[in-house]
């Protein structure tokens, strides 16, 4: 029996740490009890205990860490605005803080999980870029800036195929020009996604059917020189065979 009397003591100590009175601890006894609701997943409590801290420690070495939990803790919940308003303060106000490569990188992964599907609004694509781009400039030797590096490669095809379906959909209305400069975008901001050989395909075949064939067999040029492992490459290899057929008829 005397073996279940530390359980049950541990059971009730347990028990009542939700209700322990943090007004008389000191600052590391109190950010020791707000990491302890953090890793507890206790996140709306351990708000409360991250943003006491920061109030009542000011300029405390215990502010920073519990400034970047705050943002965790938000983050944790889901509350991706608010967490990226906490990480962003963070990098601002206390920019000698350790905890800032990794906040920038959280700031980024927020606008990261705010992104939409290519169809709607892309702000937080946008930003999400941005603040990745920063972390890499900023912490070149970081161990997660190959990471950061995958995530602007995922987010600048979701623009990059945004844009291509307003090329499709001007195409299809018969606003070539329109859908022109949404392929030639394409192909100038984001050439290393998947998009820009579909988009320099399509836009050759629009130059050939506006009966531009010199400005076709430019953009036949750049595709056979850019995309030679493209499934239509040898397709557009016959359509620039065509093309100068067709041109040598014509002066002959």
């Amino acid at each position: 029996m005397k073996y279940f009397i530390p359980i049950i003591f541990s059971l009730l100590l347990i028990g009542c740490s939700a209700s322990i009175d943090t007004a008389n601890l000191d600052g590391a006894d109190r950010l020791k009890y707000a990491m302890e609701l953090f890793e507890d997943e206790s996140y709306d409590k351990a708000i409360i205990e991250f943003e006491s801290i920061i109030l009542q420690f000011p300029g405390s070495e215990y502010v920073d860490k519990s400034q970047f939990y705050l943002a965790q803790s938000r983050f944790k919940r889901k509350e991706f605005i608010l967490a990226a308003s906490e990480f962003s303060r963070l990098i601002k106000t206390m920019p000698a803080s350790t905890l800032v490569p990794e906040a920038q990188f959280m700031l980024a992964e927020c606008y990261y999980q705010l992104s939409p599907r290519f169809s709607l609004d892309q702000r937080y694509t946008k930003q999400s870029i941005q603040e990745f781009q920063a972390f890499i400039e900023f912490f070149p030797g970081d161990k997660r800036v190959a990471d950061a590096e995958l995530k602007i490669s995922e987010l600048n095809t979701k623009l990059a195929e945004k844009e291509f379906n307003s090329a499709i959909i001007y195409e299809k209305l018969e606003y070539y020009s329109a859908a022109t400069i949404y392929y030639d975008n394409i192909l100038m901001i984001y050439h290393d996604t998947p998009f820009a050989p579909r988009a320099s395909f399509n836009k050759i075949n629009l130059l050939i059917k506006r009966e531009k064939p010199s400005e076709a067999l430019k953009e036949i040029e750049n595709f056979l020189l850019k995309f030679p492992e493209d499934r239509n490459y040898n397709q557009v290899q016959k359509l620039k065979d065509n093309l100068e057929n067709k041109l040598k008829a014509a002066l002959n």
